[in-house]
């Protein structure tokens, strides 16, 4: 099975090209991701990102945690997956338009001389509704409410980006536990559906640096859907204006929210690696 590896900015991803691929049966794309991804006995990777044809899309992706689990979207494997989309000739339109789990996305491709520099990605609306991101969260939006976790109290934000987010807001990480905070508030009661976990440092009115625990993979070092997420709580809370660059640990994203009610993310796709997974 040929593969090739791609990460926006750290956000590691394996990727199987089945767009035209005849497939001999039905695959378990779940157990597929929790053996590709693993670092030690696999390929490594914090997802596995599926080609897809699409009935109402140029293509469809689809992209399951390194746990098995699937959620909606991906900010840093839909900048990827345009990139090896256009690049491998699947899709030759720009902007290009990928059927999701949270909806069908428009994506820009930055091209210069043929290369794709960089991915502009319309998010869409914020959702911004307890019973949609959801949260079982008073309030419409759910801004500055109390979290209690592992003894700590904390004021989070909640927002969706097609998956659920929740943004809380610190003056500095160093005395943040967060290998115990993350897992705990990603599985907290008030997620039904458990949730993404951002913490915020914010640097100035148009910068902010972010520490992320994505649900179902753990620590990463980039989350589009959660710098999203971030820009809209920090708007939200009157902590920056609605255009921020967001600083994560694999490299920076810009963020806008746009006077549209979209949201806008642009950031690079790199390519790392391909090969073929030898086991059956």
């Amino acid at each position: 099975m040929e593969f090739v590896k791609m990460h926006g900015l750290g956000n590691d991803f394996v990727f199987l090209d089945h767009f035209s691929v005849t497939l001999d049966g039905n695959v378990d794309y779940p157990e597929l991701a929790r053996k590709l991804c693993h670092r030690q006995f696999g390929v490594g990777g914090d997802g596995l990102v599926v080609i897809l044809p699409s009935k109402v899309a140029d293509a469809r992706m689809r992209i399951i945690n390194s746990d098995g689990s699937e959620p909606e979207m991906c900010g840093n494997g839909i900048r990827c997956f345009a990139r090896y989309v256009y690049d491998q000739g699947i899709v030759k339109h720009n902007p290009m338009r990928v059927e999701t789990l949270a909806g069908v996305l428009t994506l820009g491709l930055d091209i210069q001389e043929g290369q794709v520099l960089g991915v502009r990605v319309d998010m869409g609306e914020p959702i911004l509704r307890a019973d949609l991101i959801p949260v079982l969260g008073q309030g419409e939006p759910v801004v500055g409410q109390t979290l209690q976790v592992l003894g700590e109290t904390f004021h989070y934000t909640a927002v969706s980006m097609g998956n659920p987010h929740c943004v809380i807001f610190v003056n500095d990480f160093s005395t943040l536990d967060f290998e115990r905070l993350g897992p705990a508030i990603e599985k907290h009661p008030l997620f039904p559906r458990k949730t993404n976990v951002e913490f915020i440092r914010i640097d100035s009115p148009r910068e902010m640096t972010m520490k992320v625990w994505e649900r179902g993979a753990g620590p990463t070092l980039a989350c589009g859907t959660g710098a999203c997420a971030s820009a809209v709580a920090a708007v939200l809370n009157e902590k920056t204006e609605r255009a921020v660059t967001v600083h994560l640990p694999g490299g920076d994203l810009l963020i806008e929210w746009g006077s549209d009610n979209h949201v806008y993310m642009t950031g690079p796709a790199a390519y790392v690696f391909k090969g073929v997974w030898l086991e059956p």
